[in-house]
């Protein structure tokens, strides 16, 4: 299958050249632990073009990306960062920037190669100033095993009837239906609150209403969302609250679960060791307009600081081609190049995944933008609600009056928003208390 671009550009050529600085060594930060993919696929390839830059990829040692934060700020305080750093969407990259961290690419040749949806999480509110070069979205979905179904004689779920027939059948039969737990706690709200959620929000446009204040957490479509979050507890298996995400991961790929709530990032977390197919998340009635989140997840900065910034700079140059585009698709099979580059996606469940993009419509994930820039901190306090409804801690409606209540006490179109809602424009900026 072709990934399909907006924009039909020519690739950015390269020519096979030494670095004039001979053996530079240049250090990538990164929360994803990908290294081997890095430094036998990527880095080989870089390689082939600029031989005397050494590049060392940089992961948590203990693959814990919960820490990878505060080793962050330690290593900027130390000055040890690397020169080139991984960079989450929005708000959390451009806090680095406007700490001047991140050196501006705006300008930066093969910055054309992306289009403007893909470089928006990585510029100024204005959009006058790029930081970060765009990588890669994610999606999310549901990963099923094909044995199970086949032996439980259920089909893939187009319906929330489906699913919870599905799940169902499996309880009966003994298999664990939903092979998810709360003790991570970022699980449930981000394979399961922010998987489902945009079916009931109607993607891009329940997020921006948020944004602009004509529509509210405490609103119908939240309620709804953490109702269903409510109702999987009863197919999570006992002692799903002490279920951490690799004792997911481990169930369903030892085949002991039906189902497992998925982001494609986990794609080859499970590569051949289980027969899996993926669906997206159901709609309420068969011909239901369909909605999934096609999250922009991951971006790449240059450290301001860098030792090395020419360097650095051509390999993020590099990373602008098509070359590039096709060896981060296709080996980290899952995350899907924002660039506007043509070429063949090759791993069945990735391809399945992406061709959702023709038949549903997309969004991101809608604590992302502004939304978590106060305190109370909007997608942690997601994380403790889609916790707190799954195990029966609050109800759907407390859960959304809380996320309601932490949002309007610092955002001002949400604090403005009470019932009768505005029709201004955003105003992204924090209310200062």
């Amino acid at each position: 299958m072709k990934h399909i671009a907006k924009l039909s550009l020519a690739a950015l050529a390269l020519t096979v050249t030494s670095f004039a600085h001979a053996q530079t060594t240049l250090v990538i930060d990164s929360w994803r632990s990908d290294d081997a993919v890095w430094n036998e696929k990527i880095i080989p390839a870089f390689n082939k073009h600029y031989p005397n830059i050494k590049v060392e990829y940089r992961s948590p040692s203990d693959m814990d990306a919960s820490t990878w934060n505060s080793d962050m700020e330690q290593r900027f305080e130390q000055g040890s960062s690397g020169d080139l750093i991984a960079c989450r969407p929005f708000d959390g990259s451009q806090a680095l920037f406007q700490r001047g961290l991140l050196k501006e690419v705006t300008e930066m040749e093969g910055m054309e190669n992306f289009p403007s949806f893909a470089l928006a999480p990585w510029q100024t509110d204005s959009g006058a100033q790029t930081f970060c070069l765009p990588m890669a979205s994610v999606i999310h979905g549901f990963f099923y095993n094909k044995d199970i179904f086949k032996e439980l004689g259920v089909n893939e779920p187009v319906t929330n009837a489906d699913f919870y027939w599905a799940l169902e059948k499996a309880k009966r039969a003994g298999y664990l239906p939903l092979a998810m737990g709360t003790k991570d706690k970022w699980e449930a709200a981000t394979m399961g609150f922010q998987n489902i959620g945009p079916t009931y929000w109607k993607g891009e446009d329940g997020r921006d209403a948020l944004l602009t204040g004509k529509e509210r957490m405490d609103s119908k479509p939240y309620r709804q969302t953490l109702s269903e979050l409510a109702k999987w507890s009863k197919y999570m298996g006992d002692d799903f609250e002490q279920r951490s995400y690799a004792d997911s991961i481990s169930a369903f790929a030892n085949g002991k679960a039906a189902i497992y709530p998925a982001g494609s990032w986990d794609i080859m977390t499970f590569a051949g060791k289980i027969d899996m197919g993926v669906f997206p998340p159901p709609v309420e009635k068969k011909g239901d307009a369909c909605y999934f989140s096609d999250h922009t997840d991951l971006g790449m900065g240059i450290y301001s600081k860098s030792k090395n910034p020419e360097a650095a700079e051509l390999f993020l140059k590099w990373m602008t081609t098509a070359e590039f585009a096709e060896l981060l698709t296709n080996e980290i099979s899952g995350f899907f190049s924002l660039s506007n580059h043509f070429f063949d996606v090759k791993d069945p469940i990735a391809q399945e995944m992406i061709s959702w993009r023709d038949q549903c419509d997309s969004t991101i994930r809608n604590s992302a933008q502004v939304l978590s820039r106060g305190e109370p901190n909007l997608e942690l306090e997601i994380w403790e609600t889609s916790v707190g409804v799954m195990a029966g801690q609050m109800s759907p409606s407390q859960a959304a009056n809380q996320l309601q209540k932490g949002l309007e006490s610092w955002y001002l179109p949400q604090r403005n928003s009470t019932k009768s809602v505005s029709n201004a424009a955003c105003n992204c900026s924090p209310v200062v208390q």
